[in-house]
């Protein structure tokens, strides 16, 4: 994949993407859309976040143009699938958001390996897999996000997450290159691939071919759990907190999980602003409309107080939240 494109982008004074001068020159160099004062909450499922500049990619070269158009402006980029699991700031983005969807959506079959574009739909790689008489993926049918932001934040749900099917992934580094990377190389953890600095821009995944029935009837009762468990038909990001480790963890009795130590800390229906602890699983943080991220923040960190408090456990956040620059606050990555 060639990571040059034609034309020059000058070092923008004040190293934001939110600098015309970018703009125009970017549209130069990618077959994809530039989008200047951008809402982004509209490319997120919390429904929050301020304008930006956000570049619509046509097609896989069309990432890897962008991050070397930014990288040569000195200009910060933070790249976004559908915009589940992230707290976008009120204020906005001085990094430029490259918003991996159409364009980036392949699903194709050789044998018993996939392969999937960062910007597809999990919930329908799952269904398409599933379909095809193959598990591994179809434990993702309820959930949001795309493959990429799946692979990059290593989700997971009903005992599975991505590093269990992982055969190989193409990333673009901070400078514009590909590269591809075997799943030795790539550092999974508990909600982590360790692919910091990396966009993902295709994974191969390999898959069990198991009986259409048997995959019928579980992703029904996952999605139906799904349906009847969590809150999504409000705007909301999925799990907010990671379940602890240690001895809230290892118990056989009384509250483990992040939801069910909120839960027995008497906080579901608790508020800040319009953000609230969802009443159906307290694990969600739901906007219940017109929610800011300062809102949805600020009852974050109620809950970590309130729940170390009582139970001596502090949750960390699951939620990625994201600073004017595109950073993660607080360490995470």
């Amino acid at each position: 994949m060639a990571c040059d494109g034609p034309g020059n982008v000058a070092r923008v004074d004040g190293l934001s993407a939110r600098d015309p001068a970018f703009s125009r020159a970017l549209r130069q160099r990618v077959r994809g859309e530039v989008r200047e004062g951008e809402p982004l909450a509209r490319y997120s499922t919390y429904r929050i976040g301020g304008p930006a500049t956000v570049v619509l990619p046509a097609t896989a070269e069309d990432v890897s143009v962008a991050i070397s158009a930014a990288h040569e402006a000195g200009i910060p980029w933070f790249a976004l699938g559908l915009g589940s699991n992230v707290l976008l700031p009120d204020a906005g983005l001085d990094a430029l958001v490259i918003r991996l969807g159409k364009g980036l959506d392949a699903l194709r079959q050789d044998g018993h390996c996939w392969t999937l574009g960062a910007g597809l739909p999990a919930p329908l790689a799952a269904r398409r897999t599933a379909g095809a008489g193959f598990a591994g993926l179809h434990v993702f049918v309820g959930v949001p996000g795309s493959v990429g932001g799946g692979v990059y934040m290593n989700a997971g749900c009903h005992g599975g997450d991505w590093s269990a099917v992982v055969e190989r992934i193409t990333v673009v580094d901070a400078t514009g290159r590909d590269r591809v990377l075997g799943r030795a190389e790539v550092p999974f953890t508990y909600r982590r691939s360790g692919l910091d600095g990396n966009v993902v821009l295709e994974t191969v995944v390999r898959l069990r071919p198991a009986a259409q029935a048997e995959l019928d009837e579980q992703i029904a009762e996952m999605f139906e759990w799904r349906q009847r468990g969590t809150p999504f038909n409000q705007p909301c990001c999925g799990s907010v907190f990671r379940n602890p480790s240690g001895p809230s963890w290892e118990r056989t009795d009384g509250p483990r999980t992040a939801g069910q130590l909120v839960e027995a800390a008497g906080l579901k229906g608790t508020r800040v602003g319009a953000a609230e602890v969802s009443p159906v699983h307290a694990n969600y943080i739901v906007n219940t409309g017109g929610a800011t991220a300062a809102d949805v923040r600020g009852l974050i960190e109620l809950v970590q107080r309130q729940v170390e408090a009582r139970a001596g456990v502090r949750l960390e956040p699951e939620v990625k939240l994201i600073g004017a620059r595109g950073e993660y606050l607080g360490g995470e990555s």
